[in-house]
């Protein structure tokens, strides 16, 4: 089957790049060995693959398919295949001579798996000659910023990371429990969708109506308590006519739930998810819910959560979508007491490679109602600045309040407070 998606894709294309650029020889086309030299021998002759017409009065029992794969999904699939059938007929003599003569068994083997050295896919650009190319991708950018980012809905926050790049982006939000982790990402999210694009939501822990609820408080400051609970503080006429002009948006912004991905959150189901609803951005409240598909039995949940934050930003590379994700702090982790107990990278949860894999972590840390940001890690732009908002999670309100040059340094403690304090411990012990 892979053979035949790899010849249906240079026909629909219109050239051999796939086979050339990897060295496809007839051999890694077993069964279509034919079909395959008449498309090459047809493009280097006429400079284009056969059309579908011709190709099939060629070979009229051949049905072409249509191919969403991408190359490199394609050329590493045929090779693993050329791989195996050149190892089978060797590993069964292997075993045939094993039972007479183990010495020739082990002479042969070294022999022939000099053959069977794997075909790498290897690739790169060439920066020099692409300059031209790059040239072309600054002026683009600088004329528009906006196919290029996405603001966050935080104007502050966007001035210290520059915003959301649309590609190779997966955006960590991570904090200890119950520090607002999931409306931070909602409301970055919900402005997404406010700039006009298309939005994927994954929530694991809340259903579709309470995701819902929230946005209409994000977006419109509604009671958020009245509308989860008692109704009070919500005016029903004019809740009804938001909703009936919000009906009207065309933008999507899907909900969805580990039921609807039949209770395993995997990479290449999310991969179906973008292109099914032709998602702009996607988020994930809590990168734990999401199953390793190259896990072994053997790995620990490190290996597994290393290899999920891996696929997460090779996803948005070959997606074209940003990814953002919530990961959770170990509760007695490293903190950073000059950035108001902002937690630091070294106590993100499980696994240090998913700081490792991010290309924006930002640290989060909540108190009195007022929430502190504080990126850790970006790959572009410096990192530190510490910004701080006012929080109404009723309303849904974020204020800026003062941002790293503003923040007082804390006191150190004198004797006296020290004494003095150890003076109400010792109070409190008495029973």
């Amino acid at each position: 089957m892979i053979s035949l998606q790899i010849l249906s894709k240079c026909i629909a294309s219109g050239n051999i790049d796939i086979i050339e650029n990897n060295q496809l020889t007839e051999e890694y086309f077993v069964g279509y060995e034919e079909e395959r030299n008449f498309i090459v021998e047809h493009y280097k002759e006429y400079g284009n693959t056969p059309d579908k017409a011709t190709f099939l009065s060629k070979f009229p029992d051949v049905e072409l398919v249509e191919v969403n794969e991408s190359d490199r999904f394609l050329v590493e699939t045929i090779q693993e295949e050329y791989l195996y059938y050149k190892s089978v007929p060797i590993v069964q003599r292997v075993a045939e001579l094993l039972k007479s003569d183990a010495n020739a068994a082990a002479e042969y083997m070294i022999q022939a798996t000099k053959q069977l050295q794997p075909n790498y896919s290897l690739g790169g650009i060439d920066i020099i000659a692409d300059a031209k190319q790059r040239y072309e991708e600054y002026l683009d950018r600088k004329e528009h910023q906006n196919d290029w980012f996405f603001t966050t809905g935080f104007p502050e926050l966007d001035d210290a990371i520059h915003g959301i790049r649309r590609t190779e982006e997966l955006f960590v939000i991570f904090a200890r429990t119950n520090q607002s982790k999931s409306w931070v990402l909602e409301k970055i999210t919900s402005h997404i969708w406010e700039l006009g694009f298309n939005v994927g939501y994954v929530s694991p822990e809340m259903g579709a109506s309470s995701i819902g609820y929230r946005f209409d408080t994000l977006y419109s400051n509604f009671d958020n308590k009245g509308l989860m609970w008692s109704g009070s503080g919500v005016e029903d006429e004019k809740y009804e006519s938001y909703i009936e002009e919000l009906s009207k948006k065309d933008n999507k912004f899907i909900v969805a739930t580990p039921n609807d991905f039949d209770k395993k959150i995997t990479i290449t189901k999310l991969k179906n998810w973008i292109k099914k609803y032709k998602l702009d951005a996607i988020a994930i409240d809590g990168i734990t819910y999401l199953s390793d598909e190259r896990g072994q039995s053997r790995d620990n949940k490190t290996t597994s959560l290393t290899n999920i934050s891996e696929d997460l930003m090779s996803l948005s590379i070959e997606m074209k979508v940003p990814v953002l994700v919530v990961v959770q702090a170990n509760r007695g982790g490293v903190i950073d007491k000059d950035a108001e107990d902002l937690p630091e990278l070294e106590s993100i949860r499980d696994s240090d490679g998913i700081a490792h894999n991010a290309s924006i972590v930002l640290s989060l840390r909540q108190k009195d109602n007022i929430l502190m940001m504080q990126s850790k890690k970006q790959r572009i732009g410096s990192v530190g600045k510490k910004i701080a908002y006012m929080f109404n999670p009723n309303i849904g309100e974020f204020i800026y309040t003062k941002s790293d040059e503003e923040m007082p340094i804390r006191e150190k403690p004198t004797q006296e407070r020290r004494t003095k304090k150890k003076e109400i411990e010792k109070k409190e012990d008495v029973f």
